[in-house]
């Protein structure tokens, strides 16, 4: 499989950010594949949120029924863990599972383009979440939200360098957040990639061909967690700026 410049298969080539028209340079105003699928998402998600429950039929239909299923799981997740004082933030909530779900599946489609393999995206979702919680931490609490990194219920001598593991940890929280979902979705798919091309040899097709299913029914479960844990640890951090002390 490989040639004199190198692999004749490069899996990371889906993940290249291009243009729609042309093959110039790239500006912030270029349409290009990735603003492409943001837009798809969002239709998509306009499309079961919107459309989907406008009759609000008694009997649902299956896309009604879809919409308020995953309405129902986001909003007693939020409730569980950050009690009756986060459903403020329910819509907030939502909105990211939602873009989320839909950005990792819509990216299993064939010649698609999937937004949350790349850092940029998962980043910014992760530092919204991160200086959303931080500044709701101080408004609602002040001062005292800095208790959440003084552990009282540790011993006196032990609590200076436990804070200094929650200060560092916490700052840590929009790195592992970001990371985690993009490293996931973009493994996932140069992984499928990697089987794409072997399949071309004929004598391993047939197990090449075995890998792909098997990781992309994989894929399709990694698309719903990922989502899934992604939301849930925006729910702990807003549990922690509502209900700050240890």
């Amino acid at each position: 499989m490989a040639t004199e410049t190198g692999l004749a298969f490069h899996p990371m080539d889906q993940f290249m950010v291009k243009p729609l028209f042309g093959d110039g340079p790239i500006h912030w105003y270029t349409p290009t594949n990735a603003t492409l699928w943001f837009a798809l998402t969002l239709i998509a998600v306009i499309a079961l949120l919107v459309f989907g429950t406008r009759g609000r039929a008694v009997i649902p239909s299956r896309v009604q029924s879809i919409a308020e299923m995953t309405y129902g799981m986001v909003y007693k997740m939020l409730e569980d863990i950050c009690g009756k004082d986060g459903l403020r933030y329910f819509p907030y909530v939502m909105t990211l599972f939602c873009f989320i779900v839909f950005s990792n599946y819509l990216g299993l489609l064939p010649k698609s383009f999937s937004t949350t393999s790349h850092i940029a995206v998962t980043a910014v979702l992760a530092l919204f979440v991160f200086i959303g919680v931080t500044v709701l931490g101080f408004v609602k609490n002040g001062t005292h939200f800095l208790g959440l990194f003084w552990v009282t219920s540790a011993p006196l001598a032990l609590r200076p360098v436990l804070a200094l593991i929650e200060v560092i940890s916490y700052f840590v929280r929009p790195v592992s957040h970001s990371i985690r979902l993009a490293g996931n979705v973009m493994a996932g798919h140069a992984v499928i990639k990697v089987f794409a091309a072997f399949a071309a040899v004929i004598w391993i097709a047939p197990l090449a061909i075995l890998g792909i299913v098997g990781v992309y029914g994989l894929e399709i479960l990694v698309a719903i967690i990922q989502a899934y844990v992604f939301t849930i640890l925006t729910c702990v951090y807003l549990k922690d700026a509502l209900h700050p002390s240890h």
